[in-house]
């Protein structure tokens, strides 16, 4: 995926405000990587899928890593036949048409009901995601098998990053965009919204990167002084990788070359992202 235009030379920004942004933007989807199973070492597959394209791992490249195939490897996965249903997992399920074991284990991912209505759960994980279902998929999985979310999305992307920063000969100890350091790594799900049709990719865990860029205080051209512009830039990474991954094409990585992260701004985290529920009007 390439946008128009010659690649703009990062410029000297004020400290804490992003960097001039990039004419260009490339994202290459990352394809033979086999089917991965619990307990595969997925650093390494991700490693020799960067290998056999040929395009290297450059330290200011961000890696954005379906985590349907962290899940895999990380084991988070239910057989439905072992699932015994709760009532309200019954009765949610016969209202619903739904499986009963399915709903259960839904319930169990939950840290809150936000809402449940004809047969939909919004739900708040463990991990501060309000999302439907808890994150429980039942896509690209076996038949009678549920896949769950990272207990820790943002430990696994630092795993990746540190695993693959050390073959490549990167140093997985900075941020990018230093010459010398690994590149950033994004764990990404969709999710629907709240105002909006349609699902898209979100960040769910994030390392090596800054997952926000504030331009708030700066100046637009007309001068007027920028007081609400945060940009979700994780999300908006994860959602354009999603373009080339996509779902049923057997592509769940993609590398982003080319983007200019904010300067001086210290990596974060997924949970960055996560608003407060005192600012949060649908909780």
């Amino acid at each position: 995926m390439t946008s128009q235009g010659a690649l703009a030379s990062p410029a000297a920004a004020p400290a804490g405000a992003p960097a001039v942004s990039p004419a260009e933007l490339r994202i290459y989807g990352l394809g033979g990587l086999p089917e991965v199973r619990p307990g595969d070492d997925l650093g390494a597959l991700i490693g020799d899928a960067i290998a056999a394209s040929g395009l290297g791992l450059e330290a200011t490249d961000v890696l954005v890593v379906t985590h349907k195939i962290v899940s895999k490897a990380e084991g988070r996965l239910v057989e439905l036949a072992g699932v015994e249903p709760s009532v309200l997992a019954e009765r949610v399920a016969r209202e619903a048409g739904k499986d009963a074991r399915q709903i259960e284990v839904v319930l169990r991912e939950a840290r809150r009901i936000s809402r449940m209505e004809r047969g939909i759960i919004i739900a708040e994980t463990s991990h501060g995601f309000v999302c439907a279902n808890a994150g429980v998929d039942a896509s690209n999985v076996a038949e009678g098998v549920v896949c769950l979310l990272p207990v820790d999305p943002d430990a696994s992307a630092a795993r990746l990053r540190a695993v693959l920063g050390a073959r490549f000969g990167l140093d997985p100890a900075g941020a990018p965009g230093a010459p010398g350091t690994a590149p950033g790594v994004i764990v990404s799900d969709s999710f629907g919204r709240a105002w909006r049709n349609g699902i898209v990719n979100v960040a769910i865990g994030v390392a090596g990167m800054a997952p926000l860029a504030d331009y708030r205080g700066q100046h637009d051209a007309a001068g007027y002084e920028l007081r609400a512009s945060v940009l979700a830039v994780a999300d908006e990474l994860a959602s354009a990788a999603e373009l080339v991954t996509h779902k049923l094409e057997a592509r769940p990585v993609a590398l982003v070359r080319g983007y200019v992260p904010p300067t001086d701004l210290p990596p974060g985290t997924a949970r960055d992202l996560v608003m407060d529920p005192t600012r949060d009007l649908y909780r």
